[in-house]
């Protein structure tokens, strides 16, 4: 094994350990790492937007303590149902996996 590869595979196990712990933001940044030094790491995409995923269910809210639904799913505002839809049904099957 290379050096990059070998240190992907240390970043993604952190990422990994921090994930179970429940902190998406630091394992989503080593996930991004890992994927930069080597993009051909197993489940390393899938890692990165679960992470994206739960980000962004922690960090949009609006004003008013209310979740910004659109900003979670990733769409926007205008969008119209079929894609809010399709959306909710991609990021839905990346969790599940």
């Amino acid at each position: 094994m290379n050096i990059n590869r070998d240190e992907a595979l240390r970043a993604q196990g952190l990422a990994e350990a921090l994930m179970q712990k429940s902190d998406y933001t630091s394992a989503r940044k080593l996930a991004i790492k890992a994927h930069s030094m080597d993009s051909t790491l197993d489940n390393i995409s899938h890692m990165t937007m679960v992470c994206e995923v739960h980000c962004a269910a922690t960090e949009k809210t609006l004003g008013n303590n209310e979740m910004d639904w659109y900003g979670i799913l990733q769409v926007d505002v205008n969008a119209d149902d079929a894609i809010i839809k399709k959306q909710y049904r991609k990021l839905a099957l990346l969790l599940l996996i």
